[in-house]
């Protein structure tokens, strides 16, 4: 008895549950639509486009790894000065360098993919990148 009890209850609290939450997607992006761009500039996040917001945000983890990618090719390479003529370590060295520049060249790549992408949206609905 207390398992039927229990499994109304809960169907009815479900229920209720997705009827507020559709009532809550219908209803929200309408009241969105209206204060975005005031609260957007309060709170200081300004009133950039989305192509421009995601071009920063490429060009900044692109970034980002490249500089990753360039401190291990040095990385590489001061354990390659440094290896005294071990073997071992003079091929782990080469390794890490190879392995850094072939890193620095996929980012390099999808850097130029990105930059062609975003250009070609960018041309289609006719706003302008930074």
């Amino acid at each position: 008895m207390k398992k039927n009890i229990l499994k109304i209850s809960s169907m009815k609290i479900f229920g209720l549950l997705s009827s507020l939450l559709s009532l809550a997607i219908v209803a929200f992006p309408a009241k969105a639509v209206n204060i975005g761009l005031e609260y957007g500039e309060n709170i200081g996040l300004g009133n950039n486009n989305p192509i421009e917001m995601t071009t920063n945000i490429i060009n900044l983890v692109l970034g980002l790894l490249g500089l990753i990618a360039v401190i291990i090719i040095l990385i590489g390479g001061f354990k390659w000065m440094t290896a005294g003529g071990n073997e071992d370590k003079v091929g782990e060295s080469k390794k890490m360098i190879t392995q850094g520049l072939i890193g620095l060249v996929i980012i390099l790549a999808a850097w130029g993919i990105a930059s062609w992408v975003i250009s070609i949206i960018a041309d289609t609905t006719g706003t302008s990148v930074v």
